[in-house]
């Protein structure tokens, strides 16, 4: 953007309107086409970024679609009702003729009847029709992972600036899930379910800023979705450190696992994780797996615990409050992140804050999260059951390593992230974003 020189300062630009532009509070429109917390870390990234934006002064309203975000109190959500195909209780429903009322229902349907998932799609036209009759009221959108093609609509004909958030590309998730695949018509269903990666690809290229979570986000963005890697930015994710601490009046119970369960698919390794638990269970009879989410009948998992007979052992914790996975937290012998991939991992940090030794895997952006083995964490590599079970065996045999570790995992949480810090260096991309909008 330029500026006017001083008249009576001669070929120097003004200082104090470059200060101005950087430091205005934004009216920010906050995307989530999915935001409840049990979703996973989309849903916490949305309340906690949304709240410490404001903390720093800028209007921010959320669009939500269901399942609703959980919003802090200075934080204004306006909900888009849809269809609700893939709801808790009824998961792939075809919804009544009469449902449909207008052009947005009518894709989500259409789309989902052709084995596509809908939900990216239907609500980003149900976010451009809205900040169509509102586009007045902001400076620009910053979109938390649709990645759509009503995004193009709002930068091309509201003319709002929309900043990116990808916490790491669903193309990875869609290979995962092709590898895995056990039929050639199980294979096709799962493109067909991804197909709407394409139309990711297609709006990474046009949006003009992307901010992720980590290096190696940034790198998987940038190849799978062809982005060059000037265009991406990081921003690491925060976490209240005040609250998730350790609890020293809660012991730990010896032989207790948590793991967070967050989705059911390959990626999230659960599978792996339960392989290890049966080994470890010939040695250590008392070891027990608490996993917060949802048991889903039928699901990979539920399949795999029958398989191995480990019933018994493997309580599923759902819809648990914060306060009650910090408590579970404090009486872990080890917490578990057994993932193939992750973008980050809010669970780690959770449990690093919480002075939980921890065990993750080296898949993704881990390393980067979890810090050096022995160190910060115990790591392993991912997909690899055996490895893991020799950890979680080394854990229970070690038990004075294990509290070094944790602690140092909570000192690393400390040094570095923050809420704050992410708000700050967000607002920081928004206005660098409308910097160079003004000057295109």
């Amino acid at each position: 953007m330029s500026l006017p020189l001083s008249s009576d300062t001669e070929g120097c630009i003004v200082v104090d309107e470059i200060k101005e532009t950087e430091t205005r509070k934004l009216r920010i429109a906050m995307l989530a086409y999915r935001g409840k917390p049990h979703v996973g870390g989309q849903g916490v990234y949305v309340r906690e970024m949304s709240k410490a934006l404001a903390e720093l002064g800028h209007a921010v309203e959320v669009f939500g679609g269901p399942p609703y975000p959980d919003l802090d109190s200075s934080v204004p959500l306006n909900k888009f009702p849809s269809l609700e195909i893939f709801n808790d209780h009824f998961p792939g429903r075809i919804p009544g003729f009469w449902e449909i009322k207008d052009m947005p229902d009518f894709v989500e349907l259409c789309s989902y009847m052709t084995g596509n998932f809908s939900e990216p799609l239907s609500f980003s036209l149900r976010a451009y029709r809205a900040l169509r009759e509102r586009v007045d009221e902001f400076d620009l959108v910053i979109d938390n992972g649709s990645l759509a093609y009503g995004n193009l609509l709002i930068q091309k004909k509201l003319e709002l600036p929309i900043l990116g958030v990808i916490h790491h590309p669903i193309t990875v998730d869609r290979q995962l899930e092709l590898d895995n695949a056990r039929t050639i018509l199980e294979r096709f269903g799962k493109r067909r379910w991804y197909a709407f990666t394409r139309m990711q690809t297609r709006v990474c290229k046009k949006i003009k800023r992307i901010v992720t979570v980590s290096e190696s986000s940034r790198s998987d963005i940038s190849k799978d979705h062809k982005v060059d890697l000037e265009k991406i930015h990081v921003v690491p994710i925060g976490i209240d450190t005040d609250f998730f601490a350790p609890q020293p009046s809660i012991e730990r119970i010896p032989g207790r696992i948590v793991s967070t369960a967050s989705a059911d698919v390959p990626l999230k390794g659960q599978k792996f994780l339960l392989e290890a638990l049966a080994e470890v269970r010939e040695k250590f009879p008392n070891v027990h797996l608490e996993l917060v989410g949802k048991q889903r009948e039928g699901s990979t998992t539920a399949d795999t615990l029958d398989k191995l007979g480990l019933s018994d052992i493997v309580n599923f914790n759902q819809g648990i409050s914060y306060e009650e996975l910090v408590n579970l937290l404090a009486s872990a012998s080890v917490a578990i992140v057994p993932s193939l991939y992750e973008g980050f991992s809010i669970p780690a940090i959770e449990a690093l804050s919480c002075g939980a030794p921890l065990i993750a895997t080296t898949g993704g952006a881990l390393p980067e999260v979890a810090g050096p083995h022995l160190e910060t964490c115990l790591a392993v590599p991912p997909g690899d059951s055996s490895a893991l079970a020799r950890q979680i065996e080394f854990a229970f045999e070690n038990t004075d390593i294990c509290e070094r570790v944790g602690l140092a995992g909570r000192q690393r949480v400390i040094k570095k992230w923050s809420w704050k810090e992410s708000a700050i260096t967000t607002a920081k991309h928004c206005h660098d974003l409308l910097a160079n909008w003004i000057d295109e």
